[in-house]
């Protein structure tokens, strides 16, 4: 890709409203564009980026069996009532469409997967199932803030795992767990990110399993241990400070900020209640489907590495998700630059090339520094440096 033709620019100044360092450097660098507070636009580099992490995701939800489908948005508010949480979720976007019929616009999708299992869902024989999906999600946050943290319109990933008993739902959780860690790890910033006991929240009443990413431009506080990564939400006991010794390994634990970047819990027979979702034993009994869920904020897990893994001159892009893996700087050696980026392209490397003819080497150096791309490539008549 050539910078003369991205849609997007660097900019010198942003906002002043902005209130994170994820919000200042992406829209700075050009990766995203705030339309409203917690709508953004996802520029070029921006969606490279959410597709990275969801390719990253994607390949670990595969392995351990998941089946990637793509959910409505658009959901009738019949099945909120059903399930009794139209009158209790109040993060829900809501419309009116044709008919006066009411709509909620997707902020889970319990809801719709649930009845949708019941198509395919008869026999023991048809279970375990792990469908899946990365879709845009609409939450009407009070109060958006951190930027692409935390949002009212985000990118996620959730997952709903489907079976014959409880036992089984517990294998298949500690799997997720592997698999959530491994995300993490090649995301790079598995150092910073605790698997965390915390309340379920508005979704579930139960305990849930949080990850969570220290940083302070995180909404949640977490006590946790650095030596046996231990960590709990303090929600669930709010005495919690640092210094005070761990329940697991009895060293020194640290209560700080954080940022939520994943959650996964046990819905048990919930929402198969709901929907009389049951299945046939091999004896021919009726019995309800146990359930799970687990989801990845894709953009939010954008945001948080930005505030995580940034110095004073921009991003630092861990090289498994930068948008590209060159970029290319021609300094006064247009004809050069022009075939050594023609032959990159040739092999398949994936590389930005800054063709700008009227932008001085400092403006080209500055923005290299700001985008973050993991490695440069740098051109002149006399020199080739990388």
């Amino acid at each position: 890709m050539r910078v003369s033709l991205l849609f997007s620019k660097t900019k010198k100044e942003i906002p002043s409203d902005n209130d994170s360092r994820n919000a200042e450097l992406l829209i700075k660098a050009g990766y995203v564009n705030k339309l409203q507070a917690g709508v953004y636009s996802y520029l070029h580099l921006g969606n490279r980026v959410t597709q990275n992490i969801s390719n990253i995701v994607r390949e670990e939800m595969d392995a351990i069996g998941g089946s990637e489908i793509s959910l409505p948005a658009l959901q009738p508010k019949s099945l909120w009532d059903t399930t009794g949480r139209y009158d209790t979720v109040d993060v829900n976007f809501t419309t009116e469409g044709a008919g006066n019929m009411l709509h909620v616009l997707g902020s889970t999708h319990e809801e719709v997967i649930t009845p949708l299992a019941k198509e395919c869902v008869q026999s023991y024989k048809d279970l375990p199932v792990y469908p899946y999906q990365i879709q845009t999600k609409f939450r009407n946050e009070s109060r958006a803030k951190s930027g692409i943290m935390r949002g009212r319109e985000f990118l996620m990933k959730d997952l709903y795992s489907f079976h014959t008993d409880e036992e089984d739902l517990n294998t298949f959780y500690e799997k997720a767990i592997v698999a959530y860690n491994r995300v993490f790890d090649r995301l790079g910033i598995s150092a910073q990110t605790y698997r965390t006991t915390a309340l379920g929240g508005a979704f579930t009443k139960n305990y849930s399993d949080e990850f969570q990413t220290i940083t302070p431009a995180g909404e949640d506080t977490t006590a946790f241990c650095p030596a046996c990564r231990w960590a709990e939400n303090v929600e669930v006991n709010e005495s919690w400070k640092t210094g005070d010794s761990c329940p697991r390994c009895a060293q020194d634990i640290t209560v700080a900020v954080s940022a939520e970047v994943g959650n996964i819990f046990k819905l048990g027979t919930k929402f198969s209640e709901s929907f009389d979702l049951h299945y046939t034993t091999v004896e021919g009994k009726k019995e309800l489907v146990q359930m799970g869920c687990y989801g990845i904020g894709i953009s939010r897990v954008m945001g948080t590495i930005v505030e995580v893994l940034n110095d004073e001159k921009g991003i630092v892009w861990p090289e498994s998700i930068a948008p590209y893996k060159y970029y290319l700087v021609s300094i006064g050696s247009d004809e050069e630059g022009e075939k050594l980026y023609d032959e990159l392209k040739s092999r398949g490397v994936s590389v930005l090339y800054d063709d700008r003819r009227k932008v001085s080497p400092g403006q080209k150096f500055g923005d290299a520094d700001l985008l973050g791309i993991p490695h440069r490539i740098v051109l002149s008549g006399k020199t080739l440096s990388v």
